[in-house]
C-alpha cells in the first residue's frame, strides 16, 4: 500500500491573503467544515496574532472541526507562539506551524539576523511551541532561494529540538521543477534524522509552476503538499490542491503516494471559496473550471460520444460535477430547505440565520422557476450581514431609455435613518453607484466590477463582486439578484459595510 499524501490546506491563512479575500468568522467557519467533509488532513486555519478577528476565528474552527489537524501559523517569537497555542487548543488534533526566513536577501534585509542568530531563533521557537503541543511544523521562509549548507545545518537542529514536520517553501515562486527536485533530494539525503519527520513543501506561483514544483517535490520524497482552493494567494497565488490532488490520484504510475480525499467534494469546495473570496474561477481553470469537461470540436465529441477515455482523462463525476437539477421551489417547506442547506455543507449558526434565510428563498422563488443548488450557495453567500451593517438597501428606482442619460434615485438606512440620494452616470450600475455615494460619501475606490450568472436561463440571478479600497485597506463585497442592478447595489452596499469594520493584519509570507 502507497503512503497516502498529506494535504494542508491553507486557503484560510495564506489563501485569505489575496487583496480583498478577507473572510469573516462564520465565513472561514463554512470553509473548514467544508474542507472537513473533503477530507482534508490539516487545515491552516489562519495566523492567530494577526489580529483578535484571526484569533477567533481559529478558536471557533478548533471548536468546532473533530476530523482534520487545526494549524495556527506563528513567526519564531514566543508571543506569537503563545498566541497560536491559545487558539488551537480546543481541538481535538491541534499543530503549531512556526517560520522563519533563511535565505540571505531575507536574513539581511528583512530580519538583519546573521545565519547564526537565525538558527538559535528557529531551535527556541520549537521549543516554545512543544510547550503547546508535540505537532509542530517548522518552515524555513524563502528556502528556495536559501543556501543547501544553511539549510541542512538549520533543518537538522529544529529536527532535534523536537520538529514534525519540515517544509520547504518556494515563498516567492522562483524555483523550476528540476532544480526544486534536486533541491529536496539533497536535503532527504543530507539532513541527519531525515526520515524521522515528514517532509513538506509550500510553492507559490509567481512563474506559473507552483503545482509543477510541488509535484516535482513528491516525486522527490515529499510527503505534505501545502495549497489553497482554486490556487488562491499572495501574488499570483499558492498550488491548487484540487490540480495537485487529481495529478496524483490520475497518474498513479508516476507518484509514490496515494491520495485519501474525497475528491467528489473539490468542485462543491471550489464553489464555495469563490462565492465567498469574491474571486471567480476562470472557465477554462484545471478541475474546476466551467469548460474543464466541455467538448465543443466535433473530433473530440465524436471520440468522447464513443469511448469517454478519448478525450478525459478523469471522470467528471470523481471531482464533483453532476447535472443541475430542480432541487426546491416556491412552495417547498422550510425542513426541506434546510435539509437541503445541510446537504450542501450549509450550517446555519442560528433559527434567526435559517429564518431570514428562507425568507429571501421564498422571495426568489416567485422570482424564478428553477432554483439550483447555486442559487442557495449564492442566496446564502451574497446576503450574509457583516458583523457592522451600517448601509442598507430599502429602495431603488433606476431609469435607463435610448438617448437617455441614465439616473438613480436610491433609498438606504443608515443606521436606522432613511436617507434618499439620486445621481445621474454612464449606465444604471454607475448612476446606482453614483447614488449611493452622494449619501455614504465613503471616499472608497472602485477596484473591481464583476457580473457572473450563477445558473443558465434568462431568469438566472446575477452574482456579482465589488472590491473597494480606502487607504490601506481592500474588501470585496457580493450581491445576488434576479436584478443585476440592485445585485450591483447589494454588493456595493456589502463591501462598504464592511470597510466600517477595521481590521488590522499581519501578512506572513510563507
Amino acid at each position: 500500500m502507497k503512503p497516502s499524501l498529506i494535504v494542508f490546506d491553507t486557503t484560510l491563512r495564506d489563501g485569505e491573503q489575496s487583496p480583498g479575500a478577507s473572510m469573516t468568522r462564520e465565513e472561514k467557519l463554512r470553509i473548514a467544515r467544508q474542507l472537513e467533509k473533503m477530507r482534508v488532513d490539516v487545515i491552516e486555519a489562519g495566523f492567530a496574532a494577526a489580529s483578535a478577528g484571526d484569533f477567533e476565528a481559529i478558536r471557533a474552527i478548533a471548536e468546532n472541526i473533530r476530523e482534520s489537524t487545526i494549524c495556527s501559523l506563528a513567526r519564531a517569537n514566543e508571543s506569537d507562539i503563545l498566541r497560536a497555542g491559545e487558539a488551537v487548543l480546543p481541538a481535538a488534533r491541534k499543530r503549531i506551524h512556526t517560520f522563519i526566513a533563511t535565505s540571505p536577501i531575507h536574513m539581511e534585509k528583512k530580519l538583519r539576523m546573521t545565519p547564526d542568530e537565525v538558527l538559535e531563533q528557529a531551535v527556541k521557537a520549537i521549543g516554545w511551541a512543544r510547550q503547546h503541543t508535540d505537532d509542530v511544523e517548522f518552515s524555513a521562509e524563502d528556502a528556495g532561494r536559501s543556501d543547501l549548507d544553511f539549510l541542512c545545518r538549520v533543518f537538522e537542529a529544529v529536527i532535534k529540538a523536537g520538529a514534525t514536520t519540515i517544509n520547504v517553501p518556494d515563498t516567492v515562486g522562483y524555483n523550476l521543477p528540476r532544480q526544486f527536485s534536486h533541491t529536496l533530494a539533497q536535503l532527504l539525503a543530507r539532513v541527519p534524522n531525515a526520515d524521522k519527520v515528514i517532509w513538506s513543501v509550500h510553492c507559490h506561483n509567481d512563474l506559473g509552476l507552483a503545482v509543477a514544483n510541488s509535484l516535482a517535490a513528491i516525486e522527490a520524497g515529499a510527503r505534505q503538499v501545502e495549497c489553497t482552493i482554486n490556487g488562491l494567494g499572495e501574488r499570483a497565488g499558492n498550488a491548487a490542491l484540487e490540480e495537485i490532488v487529481m495529478a496524483v490520484r490520475t497518474r498513479p504510475d508516476i507518484f509514490p503516494v496515494g491520495i485519501a480525499l474525497d475528491t467528489t467534494q473539490i468542485v462543491p469546495a471550489s464553489r464555495l471559496v469563490s462565492q465567498i473570496t469574491g474571486y471567480p474561477v476562470q472557465p477554462n481553470k484545471a478541475i474546476v473550471g466551467a469548460n474543464a469537461f466541455a467538448h465543443e470540436a466535433g473530433i473530440h465529441q465524436d471520440g468522447v460520444l464513443k469511448h469517454r477515455e478519448t478525450y478525459e482523462i478523469m471522470r467528471a463525476e470523481d471531482v464533483g460535477w453532476k447535472e443541475n437539477k430542480l432541487v426546491l421551489g416556491k412552495h417547498s417547506g422550510r425542513n426541506a430547505f434546510k435539509k437541503r442547506l445541510s446537504e450542501l455543507g450549509i450550517v446555519l449558526e442560528s433559527e434567526e440565520a435559517l429564518n431570514g434565510a428562507f425568507a429571501r428563498f421564498k422571495e426568489l422563488a416567485d422570482k424564478k422557476h428553477e432554483i439550483f443548488d447555486e442559487d442557495l450557495q449564492s442566496l446564502v453567500c451574497s446576503e450574509a450581514v457583516p458583523e457592522q451593517e451600517c448601509y442598507r438597501l430599502n429602495y431603488s428606482r433606476v431609469a435607463s431609455e435610448t438617448g437617455e442619460v441614465p439616473h438613480a434615485r436610491i433609498i438606504l438606512s443608515v443606521e436606522g435613518e432613511e436617507r434618499t440620494g439620486e445621481a445621474d452616470g454612464s449606465g444604471p450600475v454607475d448612476a446606482a453607484f453614483r447614488a449611493i455615494e452622494q449619501i455614504a460619501q465613503s471616499g472608497a475606490k472602485l477596484l473591481l466590477y464583476s457580473v457572473n450568472a450563477i445558473t443558465t436561463g434568462t431568469d438566472a440571478q446575477g452574482e456579482v463582486t465589488v472590491r473597494l479600497a480606502r487607504e490601506d485597506r481592500v474588501v470585496n463585497g457580493q450581491g445576488a439578484d434576479t436584478d443585476i442592478v440592485i445585485a450591483s447595489a447589494k454588493a456595493y452596499l456589502n463591501a462598504l459595510n464592511k470597510l466600517q469594520t477595521h481590521r488590522e493584519k499581519l501578512n506572513p509570507q510563507l
